[in-house]
């Protein structure tokens, strides 16, 4: 197939298109490099499959063209990372809402199946033992801005299930909990890949808040492995489906298990939520994958647990260092 990835320069675009090439795809990728490098695609730059566009998602009459050429689109492309979006929340919004908007349409006009990524930021506060994909969102006030790609992911699911429903056009919708691994940075308060620079420099590692709130980690390597099952499954259009590993953790417990297994000098600190993003910051205490329905459906279980996550990103820093 010839396959579409926007943003394909970031994080998880960069592994997507890693493995479709791998898989036989031709791949175009389109990414405008505010978060994403090219850096991530220089395995690929030799490849005659693979060409790199830079350009954004808002550009609607720059998209129609490419979306029109290809089989089938993955549509990564959204402003990441909470402190990106409380710094320019804006621009967040358009991107997420917008950008998802004329990728829905490009596909329309041509019938191109769309395969969106959401995330866990869906749920909000809700802080179940064990989050389905029915489950209900709970969120904060509209002008606490923490919430803001909260209800621009659930708009674009929303648009999304409209256009399957409505227009017959073939979706597909994931809901990443905390990707994470080789190639993701820091910078834009992703924590796992924070803490493992800070101890691999014996710097103090900062935990934002108390500590005691927990999350769970999937390796990018099986989310791929996830989306490939999941985007030529014919069960899974018009459905959404949690993507992530179930395995829970407290932040203060990743900061020690990381110092262990980095055999780092690192002090752990704390930095009150206020200091770290600004006055009436809110976050979630809990967020717990339920994966049963991407087993159910696709036979998916993660395989890489969290010290194997260590592992790989402390190798690649090291090695980049």
């Amino acid at each position: 197939m010839k396959i579409l990835v926007t943003g394909g320069a970031g994080f998880i675009g960069s592994h997507l298109c890693e493995r479709l090439l791998l898989d036989g795809h031709d791949v175009i990728a389109i990414d405008n490099l505010s978060t994403g490098s090219l850096s991530n695609l220089s395995n690929l730059q030799t490849s005659a499959d693979f060409t790199f566009v830079e350009g954004s998602i808002l550009d609607l009459q720059a998209l129609i063209p490419l979306v029109s050429g290809v089989d089938y689109v993955f549509h990564l492309a959204a402003a990441v990372g909470v402190l990106n979006i409380m710094n320019n929340p804006l621009d967040s919004l358009l991107t997420n809402i917008r950008g998802t908007e004329n990728v829905l349409m490009a596909a329309q006009s041509s019938k191109i199946p769309v395969f969106i990524t959401s995330s866990s930021e869906v749920y909000g506060k809700n802080t179940s033992n064990s989050l389905r994909e029915s489950d209900d969102r709970i969120l904060g006030s509209p002008t606490t801005l923490r919430w803001s790609y909260s209800e621009a992911k659930a708009i674009d699911e929303s648009l999304a299930y409209a256009y399957f429903i409505e227009q017959k056009l073939e979706t597909r919708i994931v809901r990443f909990f905390n990707t994470v691994g080789p190639r993701q940075v820091g910078a834009y308060g992703m924590v796992v890949p924070r803490f493992v620079k800070s101890a691999l420099a014996n710097e103090p590692i900062t935990i934002y808040g108390d500590g005691k709130q927990t999350r769970c980690f999937a390796h990018v390597y099986d989310v791929i492995d996830a989306v490939i099952a999941i985007a030529f499954a014919d069960n899974t259009i018009g459905r959404v489906i949690n993507i992530g590993n179930n395995a829970e953790i407290s932040i203060y417990g990743l900061a020690q298990k990381i110092v262990t297994q980095t055999n780092s000098k690192s002090e752990i600190v704390y930095l009150p939520y206020e200091e770290a993003y600004g006055a009436g910051f809110e976050d979630m205490e809990r967020r717990v994958p339920n994966i049963d329905l991407i087993n159910l459906l696709v036979g998916w279980k993660p395989r890489r647990d969290l010290s194997t996550i260590i592992e790989d990103i402390s190798t690649e820093m090291a090695k980049n260092s």
